[in-house]
């Protein structure tokens, strides 16, 4: 028989990063659908219960039952769980497992890794992996410890409770939150919108776990040293910088004129920064003008860093579109920042997650208007919170049909696992031979 048919055909790290985040979902739901999940001890439909794991696990926030009510303390452990391992990816705690176990790391455990971090080489990858847990565990551990003096105050004992749960799901940009109660659901942090303490640790947890691992390395490395940062830690940071502020001052000029200078200006900072990936709100998102909710809209599509704990298209992908827009205007050949020019597969690659991004969105949020009669706006919303992996929503999720759900559902995933990831996992294998296809121009514009 030919050679070739004895051939064994391996999984990609690609294909292994998105069934590996199928598989703790698929765990997850099959968990949660257990009576000892729900608060009142009875068996969860497990449409609801996947709609939940898939939401943690891709640390969205969007649920469809209030995470503080319906869930007992052993349901709430078990989003929690995911929430952490979906922050930090399926790739990176099966590794951690590997390490505390002795076990050596192969090289293709160590390839998947680099391609699940976004890590610029596989050196030294183990070591970065170790750097990425201790980071993560040494914040929300300092976290959780803010948040004390506020939840201890307020519940009491069970205020420790409410410090670690939150803390973790601030730094890994999941949104969810337990303070509902059966009289007041969905709630959120809307109680502490007056709170400058817990506004300013969320806040700080928040842009922490987004920058993404390696911007975290280069800090660590260079301190505040601003030049020796690589050329992507610098785009991250100032393209954060200004999604933050210029956010801010429209919210602050726009949708909180009703509220005191304080109040006004932390809301306003907080409902830029949660818009990104976060999911937390302090403001009821329902009272927003349509001008605010186009702007959260665009914002939830940007997302996060690259090797962050955050979703979306990613700040990298928008700040390479614009930079590219500017040299074109400028007729200049090559586009780049800080003294560097952008390699051309990198702008394909932004234009291509672009494109996806805003595809899943628009066909996401079309189908459940035309499927539940809702108004455009309202569910472009809701597809533009679910594909950035925000969890920020206008209060019609818990209220769709199963068939809007599945949509969702579809949505939190693949905007978690990445645009490019996903390319990569269903093409890969696929080769041209390096055939060109003849040249001929097209006129665009």
């Amino acid at each position: 028989m030919p050679e070739h048919l004895h051939k064994r055909k391996h999984l990609t790290s690609f294909q292994l990063i998105i069934l590996g985040f199928a598989g703790v979902i698929l765990i997850g739901a099959l968990i949660l659908t257990l009576p000892v999940s729900s608060a009142s001890g009875v068996v969860t439909p497990f449409d609801q219960a996947l709609f939940t794991s898939t939401s943690a696990v891709c640390v969205t926030g969007l649920v469809v039952q209030d995470t503080g009510s319906y869930w007992s303390v052993f349901g709430q452990a078990v989003i929690l769980a995911l929430i952490q391992i979906g922050g930090l990816g399926v790739v990176t705690v099966a590794v951690s497992v590997f390490m505390l176990s002795g076990r050596k790391i192969s090289l293709m455990q160590r390839s998947t890794m680099q391609d699940a971090i976004s890590a610029p080489k596989v050196g030294g990858i183990v070591r970065l992996t170790k750097f990425i847990l201790r980071g993560t565990f040494l914040i929300e551990a300092l976290g959780a410890v803010l948040l004390l003096p506020v939840f201890c105050r307020d519940f009491g004992i069970k205020g420790i409770w409410m410090s670690v749960f939150h803390s973790i799901s601030a730094f890994c940009n999941a949104g969810f939150d337990i303070l509902g109660t059966t009289d007041h659901t969905f709630v959120s942090l809307t109680g502490y919108s007056r709170n400058i303490w817990l506004n300013i640790v969320i806040m700080l947890l928040i842009i922490t776990g987004g920058i993404g691992f390696l911007t975290w390395e280069d800090f660590y490395i260079n301190k505040f040293k601003f030049k020796r940062y690589r050329m992507q830690s610098k785009i991250i940071l100032m393209t954060t910088a200004i999604l933050i502020f210029l956010p801010a001052i429209f919210f602050f000029t726009n949708d909180f004129k009703m509220f005191s200078g304080e109040e006004r200006t932390l809301l306003s900072f907080f409902q830029s920064i949660t818009t990104r990936t976060a999911g937390f709100n302090t403001a009821d998102m329902a009272l927003m003008t349509e001008a605010g909710k186009a702007v959260m809209i665009f914002l939830m599509l940007i997302g996060g860093s690259p090797s962050s704990t955050a979703g979306g298209m990613k700040t990298t992908t928008f700040a390479v579109l614009i930079l590219n827009a500017f040299a074109t205007f400028r007729s200049r050949e090559d586009a780049g920042a800080f003294g560097r020019r952008f390699d051309r597969q990198i702008i394909k690659n932004a234009a291509t997650i672009a494109m996806l991004y805003f595809m899943l969105f628009f066909f996401g949020g079309i189908t459940i208007s035309v499927y539940e009669g809702l108004p455009v706006l309202t569910c472009f919303y809701e597809a533009a919170s679910a594909v950035g992996t925000v969890g920020l929503t206008l209060g019609v999720t818990p209220g769709l049909h199963i068939i809007s759900r599945l949509i969702l559902i579809a949505l939190m995933y693949l905007g978690r696992v990445g645009g490019m990831t996903l390319i990569y996992a269903v093409f890969s294998g696929k080769n041209n031979n390096g055939a060109k296809m003849p040249l001929e121009k097209i006129t665009v514009g």
